[in-house]
């Protein structure tokens, strides 16, 4: 943090939720860390480095790269259960560590001390940044974009408190307690739930509406670029403050006290909202009990789990894809009242269900209609609700059977991907595995040097190169048929059903997607490749129909943007899936719109691009137009009142093979 000017904590307008969460995690880092979702210019990564100016001083045993307390064991130290001199202590400022995108499971974890190991020919330990991080914050700007593996190592951290580090002949383990904060833009895709629910916390952030609030935003900022020291000087009394109440919060939270009957109800209400496993009912008691530490009460209210619960819920609570991630404040209220203890006499308990079960209460659940649609099922997005009715039955079925593999296929070899072992090479070596290099060259080291004047003890018959493990992910590219022969109200919603479908699909396998429509005489990108399939939902509802059908621009584009992706990841796997009746009529400048379709259909089949064509004719007379798409295409052409009885998951994955 060095040489960098930090905007002040205090001096963060609104984000209310988001300060209250890291302020609860730095009372108490057994929370388990918090993730800040919002869009870019909301104050996310200033409000993590304005923390990290007011957590308190730490006493740390000087030159101890682990950062340890001098009260702890010296054995929990690698560093500090071999050292032969007394310990010494000194005060340090708490460390915000940074993760960049690119960093290697090496870097995090630690690894062998490679200038060591060539000096002394013995094995020790370097640590990561998981060392670096004890006793302080780690933040990791888009953690969506993180490498899965590299998560999973960080989670286990933070949720033991220790890194154990198993590879390259080391066995080691250090103390690694830190606030592990991450932010995120979820435009840009979504952390698997698994991942999402080993965060303690989550926050949701947009920007402020309120006119005040926005001019007070960019007065602020303005006074702190133009004269930064100024601004943190004129804060610095109130970061003070607010840096002793932290302390005095961490001091008094032992003492803090929760009833049990408090504790039933955080049990009650994370049963109403559905979510697995208890870790939302630990993570609830421990935020509510940081609260009020923080607020200076050694009991627990009832308000302090009321303030708490939608930093707890959102993320964890069974929901459907393309939900937000939010939690209904009146659902809240009645799950408080039902588990409120000794309730007042004034409260009517809700009427018990007779045995017929037709009480009228059941689960709370909205009546369906003769139909058997909900009302939500009645609001839903054009589309949706197709959608939801084409997934019954066999899709359905296809889909579970997917969920466990996934369409993403690992790849052995590579220079990018994860370092999972190493082999000797054949020919040239690009990619040196060095501590594979020194094991196979340690045995030889001390004869070596006794046999040789000037001895070499790395030979080229050591080397070893690393053996990568990438997961290539896939791109569903929609081109969608917006013509005025598809305006018809039952084609259109029939389509975006389809599409809805597939999107269901993609999100599971967390596949990129992209959309191109083409209507009148041009064609538009109107989502570029992104991992938010979420994103490619609110485009389609609000996509536009009408005018003439430019079949073959339509393609031309999908062809450009599947170049373009090729080139910037040479691993994606992509898919073309062309939503249209085939009834083109504009061109690319000849007098026959179909063959310049078919021209442009055989290019995309030349570039070796799987496709999938939903043919979206309907009536008695049909042309078969899409079918002959789908033959030049090489691909597989559906019908789309098929949809309903065939596995759509089951035609991407042959398409993509095939």
């Amino acid at each position: 943090m060095s040489g960098r000017q930090v905007f002040p904590f205090p001096a963060i307008v609104g984000q209310e939720e988001i300060k209250l969460a890291l302020l609860l995690n730095a009372i108490c880092p057994a929370i388990g860390g918090v993730l800040i979702r919002g869009h870019k210019g909301t104050a996310k990564s200033t409000a993590v480095r304005a923390l990290s100016r007011i957590l308190p001083d730490i006493e740390v045993v000087s030159d101890c790269p682990f950062m340890c307390a001098p009260s702890s064991a010296p054995e929990a130290c690698p560093r500090c259960a071999t050292a032969s001199t007394a310990r010494q202590s000194a005060v340090r400022s708490a460390r915000l560590v940074e993760l960049p995108l690119g960093v290697t499971e090496d870097r995090v974890a630690g690894t062998l001390d490679i200038e060591r190991a060539l000096k002394s020919g013995e094995k020790h330990f370097e640590p990561g940044l998981l060392a670096a991080a004890h006793r302080g914050m780690l933040y990791i700007d888009e953690v969506n974009l993180l490498s899965d593996h590299i998560v999973d190592i960080l989670l286990d951290a933070a949720a033991m408190g220790v890194n154990y580090v198993e590879r390259e002949g080391v066995s080691v383990s250090h103390a690694s307690s830190f606030i592990l904060v991450g932010t995120m833009n979820p435009e840009e895709g979504e952390l698997r739930p698994q991942l999402l629910d080993r965060f303690g916390l989550a926050v949701d952030v947009q920007a402020a509406h309120d006119i005040d609030m926005r001019t007070e935003v960019v007065r602020r900022r303005i006074a702190f670029d133009e004269h930064p020291n100024a601004f943190q000087q004129q804060w610095a009394e109130t970061e003070r403050a607010e840096q002793k109440r932290l302390l005095d919060a961490r001091r008094l939270l032992p003492e803090v006290h929760l009833h049990d009957d408090l504790l039933k109800m955080i049990a009650g209400i994370c049963n109403d909202f559905g979510v697995d496993g208890m870790r939302a009912d630990i993570v609830m008691y421990r935020a509510a009990v940081a609260l009020a530490a923080y607020e200076g009460r050694t009991d627990v209210s009832e308000a302090d789990i009321r303030r708490v619960a939608p930093l707890v819920l959102p993320h964890r609570r069974r929901r459907q894809p393309f939900d937000e991630p939010n939690v209904d404040e009146q659902e809240l209220d009645d799950s408080m009242e039902r588990h409120r203890p000794n309730p007042p006499e004034s409260h009517t308990p809700p009427p018990e269900s007779d045995a017929s079960g037709d009480s009228g209460e059941g689960d709370g659940a909205p009546e369906p209609d003769g139909q058997g649609r909900t009302p939500e099922d009645k609001q839903a997005p054009i589309g949706q609700t197709y959608a939801v009715q084409a997934l019954e039955g066999p899709l359905q079925q296809g889909i579970a059977q997917q969920r466990a593999t996934g369409r993403r296929s690992r790849k052995l070899g590579g220079r990018s991907g994860h370092y999972v072992t190493s082999r000797q090479p054949q020919g040239r070596v690009r990619d040196v595995a060095i501590d594979a290099t020194l094991r196979a060259a340690a045995p030889n080291l001390y004869e070596r040097r006794l046999s040789e004047e000037n001895p070499v003890l790395i030979r080229s018959t050591d080397l070893r190169e690393k053996v990568r493990e990438s997961r290539g992910g896939n791109l569903i590219l929609f081109a969608v048929d917006a013509s005025g022969s598809m305006g018809a109200r039952d084609r259109m919603i029939a389509t975006k059903g389809a599409i809805m479908s597939l999107l269901l699909d993609a999100y599971q396998k967390r596949d990129q997607v992209g959309m191109v429509s083409f209507r009148g005489r041009d064609a538009s990108i109107i989502l570029p490749p992104t991992s938010s399939v979420e994103l490619a939902q609110q485009y389609l509802v609000h996509m536009k129909t009408g005018g003439r059908t430019p079949l073959a621009a339509g393609l031309a584009k999908a062809y450009e943007l599947l170049s373009r992706s090729r080139h910037r990841d040479r691993d994606m796997q992509p898919l073309l899936v062309l939503l249209t009746d085939g009834r083109a009529n504009a061109g690319l400048g000849s007098d026959d719109p179909v063959s310049d379709s078919l021209r442009q259909a055989a290019a995309l089949c030349q570039a070796n691009v799987p496709a999938l064509v939903v043919d979206t004719e309907q009536g008695v007379l049909r042309l078969g137009l899409a079918q002959r798409l789908a033959q030049a295409l090489g691909g597989i052409c559906l019908r789309l009142e098929e949809l309903a009885a065939t596995t759509l998951a089951k035609a991407v994955r042959l398409s993509m093979v095939g």
